[in-house]
């Protein structure tokens, strides 16, 4: 399940990514999590319910009901769920491909195809769509972006928009600014232009947290779902670099140590990079 989030400290720690869910409706999303790790599917089902009841803007909080709907196969149910953030914002493409996956699972590939062409062909959710279009035969099509006046260069306060999830943020030795995209498990490269690249999509990537740099331009990724930390090199090559941290959220390096908080345990690791 790909958007079941971490606990409540997430949500101070690394990046706040979700925004306007009320204290209460965090407090019943966080515990819907708890819920669910110790497989308690339907006290988790009730918990979820109960922060969208409390704040009906609160996405995640459908996305997560949707995803364990999903995960029972109560697909007609799931399918609901994802509807609603769909028509809340048709530009949640995560949402909106799980909702075209689950009518292509019951058995209605038009209305699959209609989901699928609410996905632009340059965001990461357009290879899942690809395959999804091959599965039912169809040929792939992609919504035509909307075109933009173009955004003055060099402004010193700006949104970007469209970004997955975003938590960890990380800025390179050029002023390239790298956003984790917890949802679609990549890494997104922002220029200082503003031009919006996927730098990293990987099958290793399981629940980005926090990221960061070495001096060596090695990128460093606390892989929450995985409980471990990916190391990837400057030329691209991905790998583990520890295994077995539980629920690693927190992460920073200085001066040849890489440091990473655990949540959970009150524990923080201190590991010596070797170059």
């Amino acid at each position: 399940m790909k958007k079941l989030f971490a606990g409540l400290f997430i949500f101070t720690f690394c990046v706040n990514f979700v925004f306007g869910a009320g204290t209460e409706a965090l407090l019943f999303y966080n515990k819907g999590l708890d819920y669910y790790k110790m497989g308690l599917y339907e006290e988790s089902i009730d918990l979820f319910r109960k922060s969208i009841e409390v704040d009906p803007e609160f996405i995640d909080g459908y996305f997560n009901l949707g995803s364990v709907y999903e995960y029972l196969h109560r697909y007609d149910e799931a399918l609901s769920v994802f509807k609603q953030i769909v028509v809340r914002n048709p530009e949640d493409y995560d949402a909106v491909y799980h909702a075209a996956w689950l009518s292509f699972k019951l058995g209605e590939p038009d209305k699959a195809k209609k989901f699928l062409s609410l996905i632009p062909q340059n965001t990461a959710r357009a290879i899942d769509a690809e395959e999804l279009y091959a599965k039912m035969g169809m040929t792939p099509v992609f919504k035509t972006p909307s075109v933009q006046k173009e955004k003055p260069k060099g402004k010193d306060n700006d949104i970007f928009e469209g970004i997955i999830s975003p938590t960890g943020l990380a800025v390179d030795e050029n002023n390239n600014l790298y956003v984790a995209q917890f949802n679609s498990n990549s890494i997104l490269k922002i220029t200082p232009e503003g031009k919006k690249i996927l730098f990293l999509k990987n099958s290793k990537i399981n629940g980005p947290i926090c990221i960061a740099f070495d001096m060596y331009d090695n990128l460093y990724i606390a892989n929450y779902n995985a409980d471990n930390i990916l190391k990837v090199t400057s030329g691209g090559t991905v790998s583990i670099l520890i295994s077995n941290v539980k629920k690693p959220y927190g992460l920073i390096v200085n001066d040849g140590t890489l440091y990473v908080s655990l949540q959970g345990s009150n524990n923080v690791v201190k590991y010596k990079l070797k170059y």
